[in-house]
C-alpha cells in the first residue's frame, strides 16, 4: 500500500520541465492507454477477414471478443489492488509486454480455440492493465486539483486509439492482410514499453514533488525545498476502504449498474458491431472508416468536456445527461440509411462514448477515498466489462438468429435510459462537491 509521504528533497524528475511533472505522467499514460485501446478495438475490423479466411460464424468470433472484454474487466480488481500496492509503472510494463506476446501469437492461429486463447485470454488480460483503473489511479496519485481534467485526458486516450487504429487497420487489412497489421501493433506496443520505462514514475514523491495544486503555498512545479520538507507536519495516512465495506453502500451498486450498461452499449454493442453493421448496410469502407474516425474525434471532445464539467457540476446529473443522449442516439441508429445519418450518429454518440468515465471516477473517489480508488474502481470497472462482454456476444447471437442488428441497438437505447435513471438515484450522505481549486477564503 502506498501511503502519502513527504517528498524526497534529493529526488529529481528525469526531465527538467517548465510545468508540473504530473502532466508528463498524463502524457506517458495517455500514449500507453492509446496503444492498449487501439489493440482492444481491432477485433471489430477482424470480423469479416476471419469469416472469409476460416469460415467462422459471427457469434463464434464475437465469443472470442467477449472473452477479451470479460477478462479485461476481471483483471481490473486485481490490477487495482496491484496499482495500490506497487504503483502504475510495473503494471504498465507488465501489461504492455503481455499485449505484445498475445499479438505475436495471434498471427499464428489456425483454429477457433487458438483465437479465443490468444486474442480472448492473453490480449484481454494484457489490456486489463491499461484499463480505466490505471487512469483513475494515476489521476488520484498526481492531482489534488484538476483531477477531473486529468481523468478526461487519460480517458480520451482510448478514443484516440480508435481514431488511429480502426481506419489504419482497415487500410492495412485491405492491402496487406490482418497478420501484417498485427506485426505493426507489436511495434507500437514496444515503443510504449520504452517510453514507460524511461519516464513513468509512481508518485510525485518519487521526483521530489507534491501532487498538483495540493493547497495554498504548495510547491507544484519544482522539487520541494529541503528546509520546508523538514518543518512540514507529518501527514496522517487516509483510511482505506475495502470491497467488503464498499458493497454495503448503495452508491457502489448504482455505479456498477451504470458502468455495466456503459460497457454493454459502448464496447460491447457499438464498439464491436457498428463497423460490420455499416458495411452490411451498403456503406463503403472509406465512409465507415471516416465515420468511426469522426466518432473517435468527437469522443475526445466529449471526454475532455466531461472531465471539465466533472470538476464543476454534480457528477450525478452529468451521468444522467450523458446516458440520455446515448440512449436516444442508439434508437436513431436503427433508422439510419444514408451517409448523412451515419455521420450524425457518430458525432452524437462520439460525444458521450467515454464521457461517462470522469463523473463515475469522481463519485468513486469522493465516496471511497483516494487511497482506495484503485481496488474499488477495479470492481466497478469489472461490471463495465461484464456488460460489454455480454453485449458483444449477445449482439453476435442476435445477428446469427435474425440477420441484422436492429433488435440489439434498440435494446441498447432502453439500457441507456435506464443508466440515466441509475445516475439520478445515487444519494450520497453529503452533497458531492467538485474537486476544483479551493475558493479564496475557504479552508484548504
Amino acid at each position: 500500500m502506498n501511503h502519502p509521504a513527504t517528498p524526497d528533497a534529493k529526488a529529481r524528475p528525469p526531465l527538467s520541465l517548465p510545468f508540473h511533472y504530473g502532466w508528463l505522467i498524463v502524457a506517458v499514460t495517455f500514449f500507453a492507454s492509446f496503444n492498449g485501446a487501439g489493440i482492444r478495438v481491432v477485433p471489430t475490423v477482424l470480423i469479416h477477414p476471419l469469416e472469409a479466411d476460416f469460415g467462422w460464424t459471427r457469434s463464434a468470433i464475437t465469443f472470442g471478443i467477449s472473452i477479451n472484454l470479460l477478462l479485461y474487466g476481471v483483471a481490473a480488481p486485481i490490477v487495482g489492488w496491484v496499482l495500490d500496492k506497487y504503483g502504475p509503472r510495473r503494471v504498465m510494463l507488465t501489461s504492455l509486454t503481455l499485449l505484445s506476446v498475445g499479438l505475436l501469437c495471434t498471427t499464428l492461429v489456425s483454429q477457433l480455440w487458438q483465437f479465443w486463447l490468444t486474442w480472448g485470454v492473453m490480449v484481454g488480460l494484457g489490456a486489463g492493465g491499461m484499463s480505466g483503473v490505471l487512469s483513475a489511479s494515476v489521476a488520484h496519485r498526481w492531482f489534488n486539483a484538476r483531477r477531473g481534467q486529468a481523468v478526461g485526458i487519460l480517458s480520451s486516450g482510448s478514443s484516440t486509439g480508435q481514431i488511429v487504429f480502426i481506419p489504419f487497420m482497415l487500410w492495412v487489412i485491405t492491402y496487406t492482410g490482418w497478420r501484417t497489421g498485427s506485426y505493426i501493433l507489436v511495434a507500437c506496443t514496444g515503443a510504449a514499453v520504452l517510453l514507460v520505462w524511461m519516464l513513468m514514475r509512481d508518485n510525485p514523491q518519487d521526483v521530489g514533488l507534491e501532487p498538483y495544486n495540493q493547497g495554498p503555498g504548495a510547491v507544484t512545479a519544482s522539487p520541494v525545498d529541503k528546509t520546508a520538507a523538514k518543518t512540514e507536519e507529518p501527514k496522517t495516512a487516509a483510511p482505506v476502504m475495502g470491497i467488503r465495506d464498499a458493497i454495503k453502500t448503495p452508491t457502489f451498486w448504482l455505479l456498477c449498474g451504470v458502468f455495466s450498461i456503459c460497457g454493454g452499449t459502448a464496447n460491447g454493442l457499438v464498439g464491436t458491431h457498428l463497423l460490420p453493421h455499416a458495411l452490411e448496410n451498403g456503406f463503403d469502407k472509406i465512409t465507415v472508416a471516416g465515420a468511426i474516425g469522426l466518432m473517435g474525434t468527437m469522443n475526445i471532445v466529449g471526454t475532455l468536456f466531461s472531465g471539465w464539467l466533472a470538476d464543476r457540476v454534480d457528477p450525478r446529473k452529468l451521468i444522467a445527461g450523458v446516458f440520455t443522449l446515448r440512449g436516444l442516439s442508439l434508437f436513431y441508429l436503427t433508422i439510419v440509411d444514408n451517409t448523412a445519418g451515419l455521420l450524425f450518429f457518430t458525432i452524437v454518440y462520439g460525444l458521450d462514448w467515454f464521457a461517462t468515465v470522469p463523473p463515475v471516477v469522481m463519485l468513486a473517489g469522493q465516496t471511497f477515498g483516494k487511497q482506495s480508488i484503485g481496488r474499488i474502481y477495479g470492481w466497478i470497472f469489472l461490471a463495465h466489462q461484464v456488460g460489454g462482454s455480454a453485449m458483444a456476444w449477445g449482439g453476435g447471437l442476435l445477428y446469427d438468429y435474425v440477420g441484422n442488428y436492429e433488435m440489439a441497438f434498440f435494446a441498447g437505447g432502453w439500457m441507456g435510459l435506464m443508466a440515466a435513471a441509475f445516475g439520478l438515484s445515487i444519494r450520497p450522505k453529503k452533497p458531492v462537491p467538485p474537486l476544483g481549486p479551493t475558493p479564496a477564503g475557504a479552508p484548504a
